[in-house]
């Protein structure tokens, strides 16, 4: 991808639009804003489409504790072109086409260069509302004032400037809506499947929650055991006849996400508002001859993190939490179900390393391996982005793709 502004702007503030939260729960309101340049391992971005995820929601809609901060600019799933780079930068430059992501990979610590977990020792997992390094913003308003960043990324901005720790280079022959998916959600749920849970065929397994990130853990454990260069409904067909799971059980209060999972290869469904007096945990026992053999919990309640795991089959059911707990609930567990064999793990980003594993997904789509596609439920322009707001919130969108140049 060429870049025309690159040599004009590099060094300098950029004025731009973007999508600003000023109050919780309030709409985002479109306005000039003053970008600057970045400073030493800094890259500034253009970006060219976002997406809206439970997370931005989440955040947006708080209004009290550390993480409520406003004005801020959200947004975390996104894909754009490198318009600048600061000081000691090399591994990307002008034109680059890059996925500004909220997980750090800096690549040269001792958690980022082992192969037993994800994390950064480097930047570990602090929430800085502004920049990793200095805890500084590169946003203000036209009246001066600072805008804050979120998740390292602040994606709801015709420019946006990350750290490079938070950068990955991606293919320019992946279609920047489908790339954009593989910044958070996708990647998540397809690496809980594949790196965490080490899903093998024949397995029987239960998720809670069909958002985009459940909907990424069923069609992982599908076709990646058995990779089809066909349509995505090939994928699943094939997959599941021949070498994915044999049972695949979705549970969601939305009765409208069944039709959506059967594309995706859920073979059975549970809305726990129709199981009358027995648990959900009973129902998947009954339907899985003792237990499932994995469960997802994708929501991020106490609740239903229990009870995904007490869903699991005694002896080797493992439980992988994928949802932030919404209320600080601690979770409860019965010890004496973990003696019997029983185990219960998280995980941040589905346990990738971003920049060694996302390009590895997109390799996977342009071989007609991974369906991208069939995430994407509406798209909008950037001028509507609070139009996106509402259709999460009604449970009427996976993932909306946000335009910012239409």
């Amino acid at each position: 991808m060429e870049n025309h502004r690159g040599s004009v702007t590099a060094g300098k503030a950029i004025r731009c639009k973007a999508a600003v939260s000023r109050n919780p729960g309030e709409a985002l309101v479109i306005e000039e804003i003053e970008v600057e340049p970045p400073k030493s391992w800094e890259v500034r971005v253009k970006i060219l489409c976002t997406s809206l995820c439970h997370s931005d929601i989440t955040f947006w809609k708080m209004s009290t504790g550390p993480f409520a901060i406003f004005p801020r600019i959200f947004g975390h799933e996104a894909v754009g072109v490198v318009e600048s780079v600061g000081e000691h930068v090399k591994e990307v430059q002008e034109g680059d086409l890059v996925l500004p992501v909220f997980h750090p990979h800096c690549r040269e610590c001792r958690d980022c260069k082992s192969q037993k977990g994800n994390g950064c020792s480097v930047f570990g997992y602090r929430l800085n509302p502004d920049m990793p390094r200095d805890a500084t913003s590169r946003f203000k308003g036209m009246n001066g004032e600072v805008l804050h960043h979120f998740l390292f990324v602040s994606s709801f901005t015709e420019y946006t400037v990350v750290d490079v720790a938070h950068v990955v280079k991606i293919s320019s022959e992946i279609p920047v809506d489908k790339a954009c998916l593989l910044s958070c959600g996708v990647s998540t749920g397809i690496g809980a499947a594949w790196k965490v849970a080490d899903i093998e065929a024949g397995s029987t397994v239960a998720i809670f929650g069909l958002g985009a990130v459940g909907l990424a853990v069923l069609i992982t454990q599908l076709h990646l055991f058995n990779p089809c260069p066909n349509h995505a409904l090939l994928i699943v067909a094939e997959g599941a006849r021949l070498r994915g799971a044999s049972k695949i059980i979705g549970v969601d209060l939305n009765p409208e996400k069944f039709e959506i999972g059967k594309t995706f290869g859920v073979t059975d469904f549970i809305n726990p508002a129709t199981c009358g007096e027995k648990k959900v945990s009973e129902v998947i026992k009954e339907m899985t001859d003792g237990g499932a053999d994995y469960c997802f919990e994708c929501i991020g309640l106490a609740s239903l993190m229990e009870d995904a795991f007490n869903s699991n089959r005694e002896g080797w059911g493992k439980t992988v939490i994928l949802g932030v707990e919404k209320h600080g609930t601690p979770l409860a567990l019965n010890t004496y179900l973990l003696l019997r064999g029983r185990s219960v793990t998280g995980c941040l980003f589905g346990g990738f390393k971003p920049k060694s594993d996302i390009p590895l997904l997109a390799e996977k789509y342009l071989d007609k391996e991974l369906n991208l596609d069939g995430f994407i439920t509406h798209e909008l322009s950037f001028q509507d982005i609070n139009k996106a707001f509402e259709l999460l919130l009604q449970g009427k969108s996976l993932r909306c793709i946000i335009w910012m140049d239409n």
